[in-house]
């Protein structure tokens, strides 16, 4: 059986020539150049909660690392370095040899791929979770913050929302779907696409920002709290896949598209003038930027049908202490 040492060499331990000083010593070394802000965030992912104990490896590698970047991107940072800690059950470092194995080269995949360096974290014994701590860089003063909505403002998305919500109601049995049905949206889910890029470039073409983690209602919620706004969106307006479209007759649908969370897309606002501006960046990227709605003043947030009607929904977004 592996030690907690042995682990941390064998799988997570290598050379991160962007620090200071990086795995080995009690704390990390890093240094952030001249006229320069740190961003740091942390996620915790908890077997059971987050994610299923049966979940592919690889796949929860990944997830683990892009749940974080996801929160640079809606800051405008550049992701630098990050902290890993697990909690990891004795059976499973006994018995499953790959499951490290298969994690470690899911995590890294995407950390290389963002240039990312791990400097540090923890391990220890005990029920499953995955805690990551990401330091990113941003331009002083230049960050997206949620407080940051003026009135009038477009209200944007990234992406396509709903899938990852679709796919986890099928997975806990509150829906069924066809089995080419669950192939399309399961990858939303399991294997988001943090935007990182795209909030890069929203840097002095939006005025707001955040990450779409726990459903749109709620997540732009912050925006509006954070900002003292209110705002108004339009629910034909919210990009969806085909397969969400087809099922949005139903309240569960609509559930999954407003409320259900785990998209990882980045909800903005932005001036008009800049509409020009945002179409050529969304075709630049390839990403789609879809306007939904605009920011006003007040408080609260309306959502209206396809008939203009105020849609009165009993699900805001997904809160870990609701009953």
């Amino acid at each position: 059986m592996c030690s907690e040492f042995d682990i941390i060499h064998r799988y997570f331990k290598r050379l991160a020539p962007g620090a200071v000083l990086g795995i080995g010593d009690d704390a990390a070394l890093i240094a952030a150049p001249d006229k320069t802000e740190l961003a740091i965030s942390t996620d915790t992912l908890v077997c059971g909660i987050h994610f299923f104990a049966d979940v592919d490896p690889y796949t929860l590698g990944c997830k683990s690392l892009a749940v974080n970047l996801s929160d640079m991107a809606a800051m405008g940072a550049k992701p630098r370095w990050a902290l890993l800690s697990l909690t990891l059950p004795e059976d499973l470092v006994k018995r499953n040899t790959t499951w490290l194995t298969e994690f470690s080269q899911g995590f890294f995949a995407l950390a290389d791929a963002h240039h990312v360096e791990l400097i540090g974290g923890d391990t220890t014994s005990g029920p499953l979770n995955i805690c990551v701590q990401i330091v990113g860089e941003v331009a002083a003063g230049k960050a997206l913050r949620r407080s940051g909505a003026k009135l009038d403002d477009d209200i944007w998305i990234s992406g396509r929302l709903g899938d990852a919500a679709l796919a986890l109601n099928h997975q806990l049995q509150r829906i069924t779907l066809e089995p080419d049905e669950i192939a399309q949206c399961l990858p939303a889910l399991l294997t988001p696409s943090p935007r990182v890029k795209l909030g890069q470039r929203l840097i002095g073409l939006a005025h707001s920002a955040i990450d779409i983690s726990d459903g749109l209602m709620a997540d732009l919620g912050h925006v509006l709290t954070a900002s003292d706004k209110a705002a108004c969106i339009h629910m034909a307006d919210i990009s969806c896949s085909p397969l969400l479209k087809r099922y949005l007759q139903q309240s569960w649908a609509i559930d999954c598209l407003l409320a259900g969370g785990d998209d990882y897309e980045l909800c903005f606002t932005a001036p008009k003038i800049n509409r020009g501006k945002i179409a050529a960046l969304a075709a630049e990227l390839a990403i789609p930027l879809t306007r939904i709605g605009e920011i006003s003043a007040g408080q609260g947030l309306i959502v209206k049908d396809a008939q203009g009607n105020t849609m009165t929904l009993e699900t805001q977004g997904y809160d870990h202490f609701s009953t």
